[in-house]
């Protein structure tokens, strides 16, 4: 009894071990952000960082670093990528998970997920040579909202394809780990099966829902190669999705990509910019669990 204490202790000291890696590290990133963060809000006053909406960098000094049009450009392309995206994969799990057969299912949900093991400058190379001209050609020309092919709408709706399978694969696990009584008590009262799905399954399967629509709207605000190739780098204040806008992260990159001098608020910026990113995520995290949790007890 004494060997198997002494082995349980040994691995539960191993996990708490894990934790606490895990636990340090996101508080060394976090602490690091705020460490040059206020670093650079000592040489560059906050009111025009949070509230100018111009953004014009310059290294030989006067710049102009107001992150309202890099972060409306951030949400503009996520909230398309996201209305693209999120019908879609979970209408295909609901499909894959509720109606197809096991031979369809066999194919189709490999085939999905083929879709995340993509590179993400694969993507680019698809926005910028085959939807941003073909956007431009047939809809944003003959409506004369632009000319150009790179635009918000390119890199949203590519980017939207990038997150089906985040989507649709976490979406039919969880809708697969719906107990199979809640659907036949539904059968039993008389409710067809598309009344089961939507009054039973679904409330049931909202929480990993969320979940699944949460990673996929993480990884839409951090991506960064598609925004690029797809989107150009303008940054600007339009409601135009057929003109070229630009996203915090890549701003992150440039400020930080070449021979640059990480004493200068053109550089420290990169730091105010990560960490707004990260609180702007992390409060879209505390409201999505709020809502999962007061839609819980509804459903209970």
């Amino acid at each position: 009894m004494r060997a198997r204490t002494v082995a349980e202790r040994w691995i539960m000291g191993l996990l708490i071990f894990a934790s606490t890696i895990a636990i340090l590290t996101t508080l060394g990133i976090v602490l690091s952000m705020v460490f040059e963060t206020g670093s650079f809000f000592q040489q560059y006053d906050w009111r025009e960082f949070f509230f100018s909406t111009t953004w014009s960098p310059n290294f030989r000094g006067n710049s102009q670093l107001g992150i309202l049009p890099l972060l409306w450009g951030t949400l503009y392309i996520s909230l398309i990528a996201l209305f693209f995206a999120v019908p879609i994969g979970l209408f295909s799990a609901i499909y894959l998970s509720e109606y197809a057969t096991a031979r369809v299912r066999a194919f189709a949900k490999p085939m999905i997920e083929l879709l995340a093991g993509i590179p993400t400058i694969v993507y680019g190379l698809f926005a910028l040579m085959t939807v941003g001209p073909l956007l431009r050609d047939w809809i944003a020309s003959p409506m004369g909202l632009g000319d150009s092919a790179s635009s918000v709408m390119t890199a949203g709706v590519v980017m939207g394809v990038m997150l089906i399978p985040f989507v649709s694969s976490l979406s039919d696990d969880i809708i697969n780990a719906v107990p199979q009584s809640l659907r036949d008590g539904s059968y039993a009262l008389g409710a067809t099966q598309s009344e089961t799905i939507r009054q039973v399954v679904v409330p049931a399967a909202l929480p990993g829902i969320v979940g699944a629509i949460l990673l996929a709207a993480s990884r839409a605000i951090g991506e960064t190669m598609i925004v690029v190739l797809g989107a150009g780098a303008a940054a600007r204040l339009s409601l135009n999705p057929f003109e070229a806008m630009t996203t915090v992260t890549v701003k992150i990159v440039s400020q930080l990509t070449g021979d640059t001098d990480f004493a200068s608020p053109e550089t420290l910026v990169a730091f105010a910019l990560g960490l707004t990113l990260f609180v702007v995520t992390l409060g879209l995290n505390v409201f999505a669990l709020y809502i999962v949790r007061k839609y819980r007890e509804q459903y209970e």
